[in-house]
């Protein structure tokens, strides 16, 4: 007799813990030049967004109180139009209205920082202050250490 599993029940074992940091994988956006990799981005944030680019251009130009047309986005994405970049304003509302945060972690990504969920600061400040307390307590035994050598 098979046992038949409870709907109303959730399976403890298949919870996986949330991905503090989420960013593109290196194949999706790989080119020679940091700005290809950015249309590559933005072109695969805009083809996983179930929303037409129009639709997501009308919405950005609401949030920038400016027009933004599909047109533009289209040239954005394209590493072809190089002399047509996407300026800090305009990112800023992509991903507003995309909610991809791997585009923010294409940025950071260069200087070794994460973009993460802000209800993630105290703990991060929490293991930052552990690791200095570690760091001051092996300077500290490192100076008793030589002070004994020295008598």
């Amino acid at each position: 007799m098979t046992r038949r599993r409870d709907p109303y029940t959730a399976d403890l074992l298949s919870w996986q813990p949330p991905e503090p940091v989420v960013k593109f994988q290196p194949d999706q956006v790989r080119a020679v030049s940091f700005d290809q990799r950015l249309c590559k981005a933005m072109s695969l944030a805009l083809k996983e967004t179930p929303t037409d680019r129009a639709v997501i251009a009308q919405r950005m130009s609401e949030f920038l109180g400016e027009r933004v047309s599909k047109a533009m986005l289209d040239a954005y994405v394209s590493p072809a139009r190089d002399k047509h970049q996407i300026s800090v304003s305009r990112f800023l509302a992509l991903v507003h209205v995309t909610h991809d945060r791997r585009l923010l972690e294409l940025l950071a990504e260069p200087f070794g920082w994460a973009v993460v969920d802000e209800r993630y600061a105290d703990a991060i400040a929490e293991v930052e202050l552990a690791e200095k307390r570690d760091e001051l307590e092996r300077q500290l035994q490192l100076r008793r250490m030589k002070r004994r050598g020295a008598r």
